[in-house]
């Protein structure tokens, strides 16, 4: 599955659009229907982590494959505090509903 930046990859302009808005809140809504349907059906929270660990990875690889097309071009790359963040927020937001305490 791609993640939201790699389908806007060369028309993140659209992501703006407030259809497009919609339609990515609700795909992340069933990401999480889908999750939550997993952890239900095995009741293992092995699987809640392997899940959050797999969606980390792809959005840590995301980040590196477009840190180095920005120095491939020689643009000033982005300040990634916000995604480190919201990367924290995401985990942490994540073991608190799969009761994971780390």
């Amino acid at each position: 599955m791609k993640s939201v930046r790699e389908i806007f990859r060369n028309k993140e302009y659209l992501l703006d659009e407030p259809e497009v808005v919609k339609l990515v809140d609700y795909c992340e809504e069933l990401q999480d229907e889908i999750v939550e349907f997993k952890f239900q059906k095995t009741n293992n929270k092995e699987l809640a982590m392997l899940d959050m660990l797999k969606e980390v990875i792809k959005g840590c690889n995301a980040i590196q494959k477009e840190q180095i097309e920005f120095e491939r071009f020689g643009y000033e790359a982005p300040d990634y505090e916000a995604t480190i963040s919201n990367l924290k927020d995401y985990i942490y937001s994540r073991c608190k509903e799969e009761k994971i305490y780390l």
